[in-house]
């Protein structure tokens, strides 16, 4: 998507001659396959490190662009959001140091991106999702500002005819909607390629489904999203339900989701997967080729088979098949999707490790897969790692479901150390890198464990837009000096920088747990609420979660004295103020205490459009005010 500029609007027209493009490519790459034209006998590793920006507040700070043309160098490139970029490493041939040498590649350029984000007042954060984004950080003002992806969301909106919705339950809750498909935006990966001979293809792509759980629940690094603790790794639900296109329809019909798994083994080549997702998916850009593989081929170059290439950069399957270009000979890569980005150059390179040593270690023992486990338990294995993350049960070839730190730590990490030695690495990596996978099992601290400890640490303290910013601010400290996420100490509400930082405007301060009651429903019911919640102000919103009035602990004093029969079943609709005054969760916080003031009222609704989101009341800020004596007191004591 980086590297091709596609049409403003793809009309049916340009799509169909797109199409016929892609159907040429693959009938293109299907000809090599059969002559032998694919390179062979070379193992490469690559990776792309996607990163997130923040403010000094630890706020998503929007300025990739500006951080790009200050860096210039074409291994730097945009990501969907405004405060995402992604760092591409060069391809090293499999041997030797070449795990330390990536490591060291990684740290060099992410200190180069750290330096010029610094100079612009921001920092660099490596995390699956960022804890400090909010839904108001994904409006079509922070999409990075090139046509390629404003077009991708328009193609994606299209073809779902609808917003965008997610629902998703951990310890928490998360249900949302949204316009756009920025919701994309909140998940950043290290995602590792490994080159592989073709007719070694399937069996090496059948191993990395396979792996894929054990290495995602050793890896996990996502697990709060909007401030709701949700999945380990909440990134594989999101990055699915985020760019879905699919629409419920009235009878079983399956469809698979653009972002997916799989569905079975692969048998013979990666040609099954280029025609299964051909057949299942629309293409959703098109760009003008001018391009003829066949000629290429003719003339003994390599063709670059753009269309196939782009078309296959909209399906997300977690292990993607990718096709490409090195010195003049095409080749075929594993792109592992699976890891999460962070938290530190070490702990993503280990992870690199741990894959790479499982795909050689298993192929060594068990060869072909397909007929010791039935995928349908890898599929499930997969999603309970990222659901549970280290406490998850996997399912493994001749094993009832184990324990995930049990079978990495007996079965998985020799097998990765006997498949890193057979690759011909140094023991120094070998022994160092998945020194750290075992030693992070070992004490059950993934990133994401980091994170839920810290929080949990933090009690009831601060606002939940506090927490989330001590929580980046610690992420940012504790990577500064590479060292792995299972020694960390857990982050201080200290480190948020202060209360002030997160009350300046509402959505930092409201509240989100909401007790509310419908219009037709009796007011008694209201009168309840207000004595069992300790609470002097009720919403009143329709079935749709409209705001269409409010109840105060004065609405129902007045009520009492004009009412003559206590048995009276008096509507809520009798009572509320209708129409009442309101605020927008980024509306300043010094607006809303103006507002207060003037209209002389005790609380505000929060509101996202018509829809009621969240409630701010006189209480709220006389905690903030609490916060502000204590420290100002205690500052002269």
């Amino acid at each position: 998507m980086a590297e091709v500029d596609v049409q403003a609007e793809s009309s049916a027209e340009a799509l169909r001659r797109f199409m016929r493009r892609v159907l040429d490519d693959l009938g293109a790459l299907e000809r090599m396959l059969d002559e032998g034209l694919l390179e062979s006998g070379v193992h490469r590793i690559g990776a792309e490190q996607e990163l997130c920006l923040v403010d000094r507040d630890s706020e998503p700070a929007p300025i990739n662009m500006e951080v790009l043309e200050a860096c210039g160098e074409p291994w730097l490139k945009p990501e969907l959001g405004r405060f995402n970029l992604e760092i591409n490493l060069d391809p090293l041939t499999l041997e030797g140091d070449c795990l330390s040498r990536m490591e060291r590649q990684l740290v060099e350029r992410l200190e180069r991106v750290r330096a010029i984000s610094r100079g612009l007042g921001a920092e660099v954060v490596l995390t699956g999702i960022l804890p400090t984004l909010a839904k108001d950080d994904l409006g079509l003002e922070s999409m990075t500002p090139l046509p390629r992806y404003r077009v991708l969301n328009d193609a994606l909106r299209r073809l779902r005819g609808r917003e965008f919705q997610f629902r998703l339950k951990g310890i928490d809750e998360l249900a949302v909607s949204h316009e756009t498909a920025m919701l994309e935006a909140c998940n950043t990966s290290f995602q590792v390629h490994l080159q592989v001979d073709a007719d070694e293809f399937a069996r090496l792509y059948n191993v990395a489904q396979l792996v894929a759980a054990p290495v995602l629940a050793a890896a996990a690094n996502s697990p709060l999203l909007f401030g709701k603790r949700l999945w380990r790794e909440t990134r594989i639900a999101l990055f699915q339900l985020s760019i879905d296109t699919r629409l419920p329809t009235g009878h079983l019909r399956e469809q698979t989701p653009r972002v997916h798994f799989g569905r079975g083994w692969l048998e013979r080549s990666a040609l099954e997967i280029f025609r299964a997702d051909i057949a299942r998916f629309r293409a959703l850009l098109a760009i003008e080729i001018d391009e003829d593989p066949f000629a290429d081929l003719d003339a003994g170059r390599a063709p670059k088979l753009t269309a196939l290439q782009l078309f296959n950069g909209t399906v997300y399957r977690w292990n993607r098949p990718c096709y490409g270009v090195v010195d003049g000979r095409a080749h075929l890569r594993i792109e592992n999707r699976v890891l999460p980005a962070g938290p530190t150059p070490l702990d993503e390179v280990a992870n690199a490790a741990f894959w790479i040593g499982l795909m050689k270690g298993v192929v060594e023992e068990f060869g072909d897969i397909t007929g010791a486990i039935p995928f349908d338990r890898v599929a499930e294995s997969f999603l309970a790692a990222a659901r549970l993350g280290l406490s998850s049960q996997l399912a493994w070839p001749g094993r009832d479901p184990v324990p995930a730190a049990e079978l990495i730590l007996r079965r998985l990490l020799p097998l990765a150390r006997e498949g890193l030695a057979a690759l011909g690495l140094d023991e120094a990596d070998r022994e160092g890198y998945l020194g750290v996978i075992e030693q992070r099992v070992r004490c059950g601290r993934t990133g994401a464990q980091w994170q839920l400890e810290s929080l949990a640490a933090f009690g009831e303290r601060g606002t939940r837009g506090e927490r989330m910013a001590a929580l980046t601010a610690a992420m940012v400290a504790r990577a500064r000096d590479n060292a792995p996420v299972h020694g960390w100490t857990p982050a201080k509400l200290e480190e948020a920088g202060g209360w002030a930082r997160h009350y300046a405007k509402l959505a930092q301060v409201m509240t989100t747990e909401l007790f509310t009651v419908n219009q037709d429903e009796l007011v008694d019911v209201v009168a309840s609420l207000m004595e069992w919640e300790h609470i002097r102000h009720v919403p009143v919103e329709d079935n749709e979660h409209r705001l269409v009035g409010l109840v105060t602990h004065r609405d129902l004093l007045r009520l009492l004295g004009r009412r003559k029969d206590d048995a009276d079943p008096t509507p809520v609709s009798e009572v509320m103020t209708r129409d009442p005054i309101t605020a927008r969760p980024d509306t300043p916080t010094l607006e809303a205490l103006r507002l207060m003031r003037e209209h002389d009222v005790g609380c505000l609704p929060i509101v996202d459009g018509p829809k009621l989101v969240g409630i701010v009341t006189e209480h709220d800020f006389l905690e903030v005010a609490g916060q502000l004596l204590e420290e100002q007191l205690g500052a002269l004591s």
